[in-house]
């Protein structure tokens, strides 16, 4: 019984992590990204929103992988290597710019923006692409 529930109840906690920073990401669009805390918010946004969509996709992973689960282990491991590279890359580009804006770059602004959109879509092709195929997996 475990072994059934296990990866269903993985792929479900992974779905609503997902689905919060989802929704929780559009509001802060009316921030200008114009201020330090601005962009500090964001980053750790995204930061958190990483760092737990990689951890619950390990815990994922392993459990499925131990209950013989062998493609849905692959497919969440799969995803916490995906997500450990996306968070190295907007990170560090999420740091550049606010760098940048804080040395009064005015191109930075705009750039952060486009970066926290580019980050959101990323994020929701994310979620589409993990409930329709990591259900696929479970059945």
């Amino acid at each position: 019984m475990l072994s059934k529930v296990f990866p269903l109840l993985s792929i479900v906690v992974l779905l609503f992590a997902q689905g919060f920073f989802m929704l929780a990401s559009p509001p802060l669009l009316i921030l200008k990204h114009d201020t330090p805390l601005d962009g500090r918010f964001i980053r750790g946004l995204f930061n958190v929103y990483y760092l737990s969509v990689m951890a619950i996709a390990a815990v994922g992973a392993a459990g499925c992988a131990l209950m013989g689960h062998a493609a849905l282990a692959l497919a969440m491991g799969g995803l916490v290597v995906f997500v450990f590279a996306l968070r190295r890359w907007m990170m560090s580009s999420m740091d550049e710019l606010r760098g940048a804006m804080s040395r009064g770059d005015s191109l930075a602004v705009p750039q952060f923006r486009r970066l926290h959109v580019a980050g959101m879509i990323l994020n929701v092709v994310q979620l589409g692409t993990v409930a329709w195929g990591m259900t696929r997996l479970a059945t």
